[in-house]
């Protein structure tokens, strides 16, 4: 009869425990879905956080975009994530820089930079729309293709090699790259 009473005894005891053990664990995994799911949960828990937890109203970041104006044509290009392009862009946002670009190879415009911006080139195969930085001092607009060691500096989303040619002309062009902040 003890034996019975003492394993009735541990039962109950290990059953208490698994309840409690389950009470601890079942709050905090129906909380979080009932946050995620529910505005009006986030808004009355936010209102309990520390201030320094609830989101604060702010502006959006502001990004530039590269812009490129070929004799009155504005090219909008995405820049890179690489120190080159932000230095070619903080260099832009101080003002812009007009570049006079030749023909090369049949597959690009190229120019010379008034400076020098550090390179991070890698071996690429350039497309229509890429822009370049070549030597650290030049710059160089892709209509074609052409696989070299290069800084991509940016890109042209969204344009075709003819719509380039078209803008570009043959032979020498005067190009003009500026930034516009955007939000």
């Amino acid at each position: 009869m003890k034996k019975i009473a003492a394993m009735l005894l541990v039962i109950v005891l290990a059953a208490g425990f698994c309840a409690c053990a389950r009470q601890t664990v079942t709050p905090v995994e129906t909380e979080k879905p009932a946050e995620t799911e529910s505005p009006e949960s986030t808004e009355n828990n936010e209102a309990t956080e520390e201030p320094e937890a609830a989101p604060t109203p702010t502006p959006a970041n502001p990004h530039p975009v590269l812009v490129i104006d070929v004799a009155g044509t504005l090219f909008y290009a995405t820049l890179e994530e690489n120190g080159s392009a932000d230095e070619f862009a903080e260099r832009l946002s101080i003002a812009p820089v007009t570049v006079d670009m030749h023909d090369y190879g049949g597959f690009e415009k190229v120019g010379d930079l008034p400076w020098t911006i550090p390179r991070n080139d890698t071996t690429i195969t350039t497309v229509p729309g890429d822009v370049i930085l070549y030597q650290g001092d030049q710059i160089t607009l892709y209509y074609g293709e052409n696989t070299w060691e290069f800084t991509k500096l940016a890109h042209i989303e969204n344009v075709t090699k003819e719509e380039l040619l078209k803008a570009l002309g043959d032979g020498n062009v005067t190009v003009r790259f500026y930034v516009e902040w955007r939000v």
